[in-house]
């Protein structure tokens, strides 16, 4: 789809788009995720969110919380926690829920109570101070001094033990004195808590060691209680990204809390006198918004993962979106929310808007879609607003857009970069003339988020066997590449008649110690094994990828665009890609490089090959 983007967006600069307050309307592209969320809050539902990094899970989370606080059709009462000492059993200390604002004022009348028998005894201490201290004197007044040196020492040692006595006094007064573990009076949101990363103790909860255990120095078993992330996020929101990293057991509490909307709080750790506490069962009401990649799913419990479905959703993130007007503008609108959330940074001019949507495009993959990974985007824009206001500038523009791609460079884009420096120096990658049994292969290094293009030269030899024949393929390859191999057999017997088990094939990878998966160097290796076989020249100024049937179709293969962007780097003068590719192809490729689409094996040959 070709779109005039200057006419699209009716702007000069950024400083112009509004910026919705709400961070629910500030989700870009997540339309679907967004409608269950609003569902999911409404009926107070958990859910699993699946998607790669930077899709906007945790966007989604807050904006949970923002519904359940703002939305009139959802009513939430929020409550305070607070902690009880047991008269019949100090090791299992009472836990009750009680309004908003009520938990300071239930402590504040214990307190009361509390300083008003304390006030009482000091008063009858104070009275025997006085007798204390005016003993010694009216001994010495009347004149035996042998009596006052006695009675001062001895007042002395009785204010010292007096002292002490009324510091244990005053805790032991205190002790029975509530702790408020969850205050919500202050609170006019519903809780958002997020546990991601956190430990047992602090996800559940625990009770803290006491050194002195006896001899009235003890501190009561219910003021050494501490609230775990999911009581504090009691009639709230409890978030948790990779949820997958929680240790099965972790995940067994969290299901028994989900179900029983309270968990009781205990001493985590065996070593500590908090071990021998436990409290009643505390509220834990909250809504779950847990997330994670697809590989998270493997390390779910089965229980867990039942819970979630059965009482909420599971929702896959949107990793890409179609390229129209209407997502164009809202890539605008996340330019402007990111120079506004950042602060620091100058605003945008229009053209600067536009390179970060064509940046967005490439980073898609495929044409006519924008890329929603938009954490990496929104560094981009960030280094890009550093660049300009280290420059003096005003507003950021395109240059400013350039220069931070450059310097925001990915880790596999500069392996790339070095990778295609190095064997260009020494020659392995060749970019003129023809050889015989030598093509130039595109591969692309890095995960299935972050890679990089390389030009990957294959080189094949064909020798007589000495028995059935075989293909031995050396460069460090994974299983599908290995199987792809083979399957280039039997292409090479439907096309030549000819049959390789007569042959010895070898096949080298050229110096690829990273290692090579995945089937798009198909065509690669039947074109290498073909010029060998047929003592046929390949031409050197050309690349290839594509992943090839036992029929010799040409399959379509994942990493086009960088693997394309690898070639013009590499200086080659000609691409051979799929067929079923050329549309994610982006417009302005074709103005670098010949880009050549081919349907079959037959294709290949006829472009790449010299008779």
């Amino acid at each position: 789809m070709s779109l005039d983007l200057n006419k699209i967006l009716n702007f000069k600069t950024t400083e112009e788009i509004p910026v919705p307050k709400r961070i629910v309307d500030q989700i870009i592209g997540q339309d679907h995720a967004v409608e269950i969320i609003k569902k999911a809050a409404r009926q107070r539902r958990h859910v699993l969110l699946i998607g790669d990094p930077g899709t906007g899970k945790s966007m989604l989370a807050q904006a949970m919380a923002e519904i359940l606080s703002e939305d009139k059709d959802v009513s939430v009462e929020l409550e305070d926690i607070l902690v009880f000492p047991n008269p019949s059993d100090e090791f299992q200390p009472i836990v009750k829920a009680v309004p908003a604002g009520e938990g300071r004022r239930i402590v504040e009348y214990y307190k009361k109570r509390a300083m008003e028998k304390l006030q009482k005894i000091q008063i009858f201490y104070t009275v025997l101070l006085l007798i204390i201290i005016l003993t010694p004197w009216y001994f010495y007044y009347i004149g035996d001094k042998i009596m006052a040196a006695a009675t001062f020492i001895g007042s002395m040692l009785f204010l010292a033990g007096m002292s002490f006595s009324m510091q244990m006094l005053q805790k032991q007064v205190l002790k029975n004195v509530p702790k408020i573990l969850v205050d919500n009076s202050n609170r006019k949101t519903v809780p958002f808590v997020d546990a991601t990363g956190a430990h047992e103790g602090m996800l559940f909860g625990d009770v803290l060691h006491d050194p002195f255990q006896s001899g009235g120095l003890e501190t009561p078993a219910h003021l050494r209680v501490i609230p775990g992330a999911i009581h504090r996020a009691h009639k709230g929101v409890l978030f948790i990204d990779e949820i997958g990293t929680l240790r099965p057991e972790t995940q067994i509490e969290l299901l028994t809390t989900l179900q029983e909307k309270k968990y009781p709080i205990y001493g985590r750790s065996e070593r500590s006198a908090g071990s021998m506490v436990r409290t009643t069962p505390a509220p834990a009401d909250f809504v779950l918004v847990a997330s994670g990649n697809l590989e998270t799913l493997k390390h779910i419990h089965p229980a867990l993962r039942s819970r979630i479905r059965g009482y909420g959703y599971e929702v896959l993130m949107n990793t890409e979106i179609e390229f129209n007007e209407e997502n164009v503008k809202k890539f605008a609108q996340f330019v402007a929310q990111e120079v506004r959330k950042d602060g620091k940074i100058p605003h945008f001019t229009k053209e600067a808007v536009i390179e970060v949507i064509k940046e967005a495009q490439r980073r898609a993959g495929r044409k006519g879609y924008l890329s929603l990974r938009l954490r990496d985007l929104g560094g981009l824009i960030r280094l890009a607003g550093d660049i300009a206001k280290s420059k003096g500038k005003p507003y950021v523009e395109v240059e400013d857009i350039i220069e931070a791609k450059e310097k925001a460079a990915t880790l596999e884009e500069k392996l790339a970069e070095e990778y295609i420096k190095k064997r260009k120096e020494y020659d392995i990658i060749r970019t003129s003339g023809h050889q015989v049994g030598r093509v130039n292969g595109l591969a692309v290094i890095g995960s299935r988020l972050f890679y990089s293009g390389i030009v990957l030269p294959v080189e094949a030899e064909v020798v007589p066997g000495t028995g059935k024949g075989k293909i031995i393929a050396t460069g460090n390859l994974g299983k599908i590449a290995k199987e792809a191999i083979l399957n280039v057999s039997a292409v090479i017997k439907k096309l030549f008649n000819e049959d390789l088990k007569k042959y010895d094939v070898h096949v080298q990878f050229l110096q690829t110690y990273e290692g090579v998966e995945g089937d798009s160097a198909s065509i690669t290796v039947a074109t290498a094994i073909i010029s060998a076989l047929k003592n046929w020249s390949v031409r050197q100024d050309l690349a290839m990828t594509g992943s090839l049937s036992i029929r010799g179709e040409v399959l379509p293969v994942g990493g086009i665009i960088p693997k394309i962007e690898a070639a013009i780097e590499t200086g080659l003068k000609e691409v051979l890609i799929p067929n079923m590719n050329l549309k994610d192809v982006p417009d302005d490729l074709f103005d670098r490089i010949k880009i050549t689409p081919v349907r079959t094996i037959q294709d290949v040959i006829n472009h790449a090959i010299k008779k």
